[in-house]
């Protein structure tokens, strides 16, 4: 249950149910809101002691907290998304255009959203990240990711190959002034030649506060683990140790696991393990097996694993034809694939929102601490953040309330409702 508890110091909201923290769940909690922050998480039992007034009542419908009909997540975190309720971030010419996709997310639960690019052409990509940088000036999103344009041709997906380029240092730099600051990570492929090594784009991307993130690769092993050397060489001696680079949609855009020849997937999985990179998993049902979900979070953890959507346009949406950049999507059945003439065109990105990847993963088997740490704690880390990603007191008031089935039912972003706007 919810309730809004007048304060003198302003409008003070008391939410009651199972809380889920970075740890554990607390069956019977409470978070308290005070303003844009979290002033208090715990058991209901201890919100009085507190200095917060008694707790709400239980649900009538639910007496017995054992069987909660209300579930309290922190405000998601997606590192990698191109869009969605019908708008691109690729092919938003206008801001305007661009916030009907952030609002589409943040309605159901992304409270932190980084808008991805795709490979496109030097203006293309310069006028689109300026776009997204006023947004992210505003506040409205956390930053952008481009996906490209330094990417392989033999693993480039639903990407545009033709736009594909080697290694280019100034370009790095042009985007990140256009950018303004928030450039926050780039997939790249470590063969590309110029990608790895001295002033290549990877050191670049580190030198310019951004992450370089492995992904749309057909790199050996070897040449994946001198990426993730160097990488966090550069972060070091760049005052950013700690700090941890990706891997973009791991399995995905890769080349295949074999035994006789690991490639990335390997090597990121090992990394990831050691504490040295973060994974991302399109965890919904399409992109990946439960199975390999399951293993994924069983050899490296949930402090090792970003959920993400991938999410296109038709996020949200109803099948039909849709764009990502130059390339036109069919989306049947909920999945997303390139428009081939065929129907088993490549798949083209997801089409679910990020809390629909948290239900999705626990179906999978994965407990429900974990499964919300990946999709908040873990990504926000990624970012540097320590302001969002977890039900924490002193933390942004972003607070994602569900039913039992973890649908949505109310949004808390810096403790405003975001379905009353």
């Amino acid at each position: 249950m919810t309730s809004n508890v007048p304060s003198p110091a302003g409008s003070r909201v008391v939410l009651r149910g199972r809380v889920v923290t970075p740890s554990e769940i607390i069956e019977d909690g409470v978070v308290v809101v005070d303003g844009p922050e979290i002033a208090w998480v715990g058991p209901a039992d201890g919100v009085a002691d507190a200095g917060f007034g008694p707790a709400p009542a239980a649900s009538a419908a639910a007496p017995d907290v054992s069987a909660p009909v209300v579930t309290l997540l922190p405000g998601l975190v997606d590192l990698h998304n191109h869009g969605g309720g019908g708008a691109s971030f690729p092919d938003s010419a206008t801001a305007d255009g661009a916030r009907v996709a952030v609002r589409e997310h943040l309605r159901h639960g992304t409270t932190s959203l980084v808008a991805s690019l795709v490979t496109a052409s030097r203006p293309v990509l310069l006028q689109r990240v300026a776009i997204l940088a006023d947004l992210a000036d505003a506040g409205e999103i956390a930053g952008i990711h481009l996906e490209g344009p330094f990417l392989s041709a033999v693993r480039c997906g639903a990407q545009n190959p033709a736009d594909m380029l080697t290694g280019d240092a100034t370009l790095v730099r042009e985007i990140a002034a256009a950018a303004r600051g928030h450039l926050r990570t780039m997939t790249v492929a470590p063969e590309v030649p110029g990608v790895v090594g001295a002033s290549g784009v990877a050191e670049t991307l580190v030198e310019v506060g951004a992450l370089p993130s492995v992904g749309h690769t057909d790199a050996s092993s070897e040449e994946t683990d001198a990426a993730i050397t160097g990488a966090n060489r550069a972060l070091a001696q760049h005052g950013a140790r700690g700090r941890r680079i990706t891997a973009t949609h791991l399995f995905n855009g890769m080349r295949p696991l074999h035994h006789r020849a690991p490639g990335p997937i390997a090597s990121c999985l090992a990394a990831a393990a050691r504490g040295e990179i973060v994974v991302e998993l399109i965890a919904d049902g399409t992109h990946l097996a439960a199975g390999t979900v399951r293993s994924v979070f069983e050899l490296v953890g949930s402090d090792a694993i970003a959920l993400v959507t991938d999410a296109m346009a038709a996020a949200g949406m109803a099948d039909g034809t849709y764009q990502l950049g130059p390339m036109a999507v069919t989306v049947a059945d909920g999945v997303a694939r390139l428009d081939d003439g065929t129907g088993e065109g490549s798949i083209a990105g997801g089409t679910y929102h990020l809390l629909d990847v948290v239900r999705e993963t626990v179906a999978a088997g994965i407990p429900l601490v974990d499964a919300v740490r990946a999709a908040s704690l873990t990504p926000a880390g990624v970012l540097g953040r320590t302001d969002v990603g977890a039900l924490e007191a002193g933390r942004r008031a972003d607070v994602v309330v569900t039913d039992g089935d973890l649908r949505v039912r109310r949004v808390l972003r810096a403790g405003q409702d975001v379905l009353d706007h």
